[in-house]
């Protein structure tokens, strides 16, 4: 008896916190990917016709590769590691554009 109650211990206060936080990561990712995302698309100048999809890879590429840059290889503040994920951000819409422009103009949908 001791034992099962144990295990449910842990179980509620290991596990769920875990898995809890897992999710919490995912969500946070997510949201930022498409702050990021959004910011590099105001910075390109023009039309992008990329969609949704397009915009949280964009910005999670930049938070990914920026964040690595400024905090591992430049050693930056906080501040200018956010403007370099921002940047690359721009960079992976600015790559994303020619290719969905001819999808668009090919007419493939």
């Amino acid at each position: 008896m001791i034992l099962l109650l144990f295990l449910i211990s842990v179980a509620l206060f290991v596990a769920v916190p875990v898995i809890g936080l897992a999710l919490w990561i995912f969500w946070s990712v997510v949201v930022v990917g498409l702050v990021i995302g959004a910011l590099g698309r105001l910075v390109v100048p023009g039309r992008q016709p990329i969609g949704f999809l397009a915009t949280l890879m964009a910005g999670l590429c930049g938070s990914i590769f920026g964040g690595f840059l400024g905090q591992h290889v430049f050693y930056v503040g906080r501040f200018a590691t956010t403007l370099l994920e921002i940047g690359v951000a721009a960079l992976a819409v600015w790559a994303l554009v020619p290719l969905a422009g001819r999808r668009h103009l090919s007419g493939r949908q």
